[in-house]
């Protein structure tokens, strides 16, 4: 059985709409999944305008959503035609934003689909309209009741990164690795490459200093901290290795010989990640109790509204999306 997914516009300003049209037109997706378009009906006609390309609008009413097939649109009533602001940060966009997304997320919980895709939002404007977390991974688990560890996994193709310490300052990032944050992170990377198929994934752990501490001379962060961690992921029989120089790590993922690769922070993995394949890169809400999705990039006002937009990474995202809804529903089956 195909998975049913909700499909969220993102934020109206920027190339979400342009996108989800455009995806709806390559060649198989409407075959992977029964989509479910949630969001005002000008938002989605817009961007099938942008996109220069034609979305059927087949509405379904609340009563009717959890049974809809192929592709369908639930009607929501959030911005006005004339609140859009074509490259602009608005307190309207991030306000239809987060009630998309709400909507998705009840629907989830509610049964009626499988996992959720969004298209690129923009933190500014959902902050002004109340997101009142760090990010949109964070307001989702709160959302949704979740209090387990989770957190945001980058993929390209099929790699996935993830780190041990996120959006803080560079001064900071040794004081705030430990065993246990290493050991969640390798376990999340582990847990999310399952859930996307994978039976025994290789997991690598890069460094934290140059030539991963040589020894100690530039730091014994890998000798008391990461290398510990390490075995005590292979003594729980995971296939993990490091810590790997991080000037290298990811010639080694380039080679395909590793699935993932968890680093120490931020840009460790963002700067090569997006190096070797941008238009393509995915980000997953990885650790939450429903499988979600999005395109890694942002909403791209310097060419919204112009018809422009690859659709490369949305593209991804959807087939990642829809193997993860997939692999959930066999589990659970």
């Amino acid at each position: 059985m195909r998975p049913r997914l909700a499909i969220v516009p993102g934020d109206p300003s920027g190339i979400g709409p342009e996108l989800i049209a455009k995806l709806l037109h390559v060649g198989g997706v409407r075959e992977a999944a029964h989509i479910l378009l949630v969001g005002d009906a000008h938002l989605w006609l817009r961007g099938a305008e942008q996109a220069g390309v034609e979305v059927p609008l087949n509405t379904v009413g609340e009563a009717d959503v959890g049974a809809f097939e192929g592709l369908a649109h639930l009607d929501l009533s959030t911005i006005q035609p004339g609140a859009v602001r074509v490259a602009e940060v608005t307190v309207a966009g991030g306000t239809t934003s987060l009630r998309c997304l709400d909507k998705a997320l009840d629907l989830a919980q509610a049964g009626h689909v499988d996992g959720v895709l969004f298209a690129p939002f923009n933190k500014a404007a959902m902050t002004s309209a109340g997101l009142n977390a760090e990010d949109e991974h964070r307001y989702m688990a709160r959302y949704l009741g979740f209090e387990g560890y989770h957190s945001e996994i980058n993929v390209l193709d099929d790699l996935m990164t993830t780190r041990v310490t996120s959006h803080i300052g560079l001064k900071d990032v040794a004081a705030n690795i430990d065993g246990p944050g290493i050991l969640r992170a390798v376990e999340l990377a582990h847990d999310t490459l399952v859930r996307a198929g994978k039976t025994r994934p290789h997991v690598a752990v890069a460094a934290l200093n140059p030539h991963a501490g040589d020894n100690g001379k530039f730091g014994r962060e890998e000798i008391d901290v990461i290398e510990p961690a390490v075995r005590i992921c292979q003594e729980r029989q995971m296939n993990v290795t490091g810590p790997w120089p991080s000037d290298t790590v990811f010639l080694k993922a380039m080679r395909g010989e590793v699935d993932a690769v968890v680093t120490m922070y931020h840009d460790q993995g963002q700067i090569a990640i997006k190096l070797m394949g941008f238009e393509r890169g995915v980000t997953v809400a990885a650790g939450l109790p429903i499988p979600v999705a999005t395109p890694a990039h942002g909403t791209a006002f310097d060419i919204a509204g112009q018809g422009v937009a690859n659709v490369g990474a949305t593209r991804q995202a959807f087939k990642l999306l829809v193997r993860m809804a997939q692999n959930a529903k066999n589990a659970a089956a």
